[in-house]
């Protein structure tokens, strides 16, 4: 069964995402403070981490960039903070994916389900049952091979996972090269966001501000703002287009 490392200083909060994570087929450690969960994923290694950001000893995003300099781990970033540009550090620095507080126990084990998948340490036997208590999380719909495409000045290979922009390579963490790679798999197709919620996320009750973090962050990095798009053009109402600049 899949392993997951708790990382939160309250110990009813804690107690209580170890008891939904155990209900869903989890194996669960934990830990209640930055240090206790540097010492937990260097000793036995976990499958994924459920980090909260208010440590007693650490920040959060300070465990976040030291869990990264000794591990690739999948981190599930817990916080209560929903300030963008706070979500977009945090998806910088490493974290796989985001829950803000308060959550529920079907998005934790929703998120951290699809999270699992994307990084490939996500059992075929635990994905192969529905999310019921005490068997594994519901498994993801077959997906359509990528393939890899040239647009304008961008280039993305979703099977070497590289992107790159005016021959400069790209780096982008593990959603925002799934989100590229879709949008380019589609150029010129105006794609919702449920359906990116649906096909990349493979979560399609996640919320829309997911999507659009992630966007913010793929914009930056290709040399625009949602202001004066390049590439990624929003067609309000509908969703998002990838289109050659003019």
């Amino acid at each position: 069964m899949p392993s997951v490392l708790v990382v939160e200083d309250d110990p009813s909060i804690r107690q209580s995402l170890i008891e939904v994570l155990a209900e869903h087929g989890y194996a669960v450690r934990s830990a209640a403070d930055g240090f206790g969960a540097l010492r937990e994923v260097t000793q036995v290694p976990v499958d994924a981490v459920v980090l909260d950001l208010g440590l007693p000893d650490l920040d959060g995003g300070d465990a976040l960039r030291m869990i990264r300099g000794i591990s690739s781990v999948p981190v599930l970033v817990a916080t209560a903070r929903d300030d963008e540009a706070e979500i977009i550090k945090l998806l910088n620095a490493g974290a796989d994916d985001y829950l803000v507080k308060p959550f529920s126990g079907g998005q934790l084990i929703a998120r951290l389900s699809a999270v699992l998948r994307r990084s490939g340490h996500l059992p075929p036997a635990h994905a192969a049952h529905p999310a019921q208590p005490g068997q594994g999380p519901r498994p993801a719909p077959a997906a359509e091979p990528l393939r890899a495409t040239t647009v304008g000045e961008l280039a993305v290979d979703p099977g070497a996972r590289t992107a790159y922009l005016a021959g400069r390579e790209l780096h982008l963490t593990r959603r925002e090269f799934d989100l590229l790679a879709f949008l380019a798999h589609h150029t010129g197709q105006v794609v919702s966001k449920r359906r990116l919620l649906t096909e990349v996320w493979r979560e399609p009750y996640v919320d829309d501000q997911t999507v659009d973090v992630h966007l913010s962050s793929l914009r930056r990095k290709l040399g625009e703002r949602a202001a004066a798009p390049r590439y990624l053009l929003t067609v309000r109402g509908v969703g998002i287009k990838l289109v050659a600049p003019r």
